[in-house]
């Protein structure tokens, strides 16, 4: 299924042949270490502890590559063919995909609440911004029947949906406000892309087939550079950064957890998901940045209503389980591995690599 797209080769690195533990006496002995291995060994760069960091417990030698010194840019750029929109509240200071998007010169829209215009309109420009209207807020079907008045995203992420609907588009793109980064991962290397060139090419694969209704990125933290992962993942939980065929029967709903409910809906009904594995996103954590969910929801309650509420929608594969330290929901995605691609009769198969153009430079000390 991956043929005409871009290169994608990644391999199970081996484990170390040789190890050698080094033991430190205090402090003062570590840092002399380290001053000898820049001076007489690494040329300056930090080794040791990978971050110069006592803490560490780790290095390779020779040191790997860092990915940060390149960036992946098209000689034919393009932009997604279908509008983007981000999603935002509490985070007109702050706001990292919206400045990733500037940085690759990807046209997108932000979808704000009417109290907090100004301030988004200060942020990227008026012609960015759309107010969400408060009927999506009054009408939006928040799963439990309770008092608490607050909907999370899921009303402004309807109103994105019905916003490309009404302009004539046949998907859309609905992105998180803390995406710092979007990568390409080849050669057991993340390397960020510069333009829209990397969505487009999402795009090409997911109008290959006639049922796939939703796509995404997989997280960058969730991919570890020395690893082989297939180039993408069939039927699991799209999260955060979502690609949605427009006309397909479902919307928005849920307090917490709407992206993993929205996916197993579309799952039940015997059609495809697919996560990205070689195209990245470098998302946030959503309780380390202030703004959005984070004040609303986790700071006050935790974790633990968000995955009861989705074990109340999907009963039959999600549980709610604890682990590192906090609630978790479980979700078991064995039951959709039988639902599988169906391409379109008319997809013209080159059967050869295309990298849409997409090159690795080297970073400049202005980029």
């Amino acid at each position: 299924d991956w043929v005409s797209m871009p290169a994608y080769k990644n391999v199970d690195e081996p484990e170390p042949e040789i190890t050698a533990l080094i033991k430190f006496r205090n402090k003062t002995d570590f840092d002399t270490f380290n001053e000898l291995l820049r001076k007489y060994v690494f040329e300056t760069n930090k080794v040791f502890g990978g971050k110069q960091e006592v803490t560490k417990k780790q290095a390779w030698f020779p040191l790997k590559e860092k990915s940060s010194k390149y960036h992946i840019v098209s000689n034919n750029p393009k932009n997604p063919r279908y509008p983007v929109y981000i999603v935002s509240k509490g985070r007109y200071i702050n706001n990292p995909t919206s400045a990733t998007l500037k940085r690759m010169n990807v046209p997108f829209y932000m979808i704000v609440e009417q109290q907090e215009y100004q301030e988004y309109c200060d942020l990227v420009g008026s012609e960015k911004v759309l107010v969400l209207p408060q009927v999506y807020k009054t009408e939006y079907d928040n799963f439990w029947k309770d008092d608490d008045p607050r909907t999370g995203p899921g009303p402004a992420r309807n109103f994105a949906w019905q916003h490309s609907i009404d302009n004539g588009h046949d998907w859309h793109w609905v992105m998180d406000d803390n995406i710092k980064s979007f990568e390409r991962f080849n050669n057991n290397m993340k390397i960020s892309c510069s333009d829209g060139t990397y969505f487009y090419a999402c795009e090409d694969f997911v109008l290959r087939y006639t049922n796939t209704a939703i796509a995404g990125l997989n997280y960058a933290n969730f991919i570890h550079s020395n690893e082989s992962k297939p180039p993408f993942t069939l039927n699991t939980r799209i999260y955060s950064c979502l690609l949605i065929k427009n006309d397909i029967p479902y919307r928005w709903r849920g307090r917490y957890n709407e992206d993993t409910d929205l996916s197993l809906r579309v799952l039940k009904d015997g059609l495809c998901t697919v996560q990205f594995n070689g195209f990245l996103q470098g998302k946030m954590s959503t309780q380390k940045i202030k703004g959005g969910n984070t004040k609303e929801f986790y700071e006050k309650e935790g974790t633990l209503n968000k995955s009861k509420m989705l074990e109340d929608m999907h009963p039959d594969v999600a549980r709610v389980v604890w682990k590192f330290n906090r609630w978790h929901h479980h979700v078991d995605y064995k039951p959709f591995k039988k639902n599988r691609l169906i391409k379109r009769t008319n997809y013209d198969n080159q059967n050869k690599v295309n990298n849409y153009g997409m090159e690795i430079h080297e970073q400049t000390t202005s980029e």
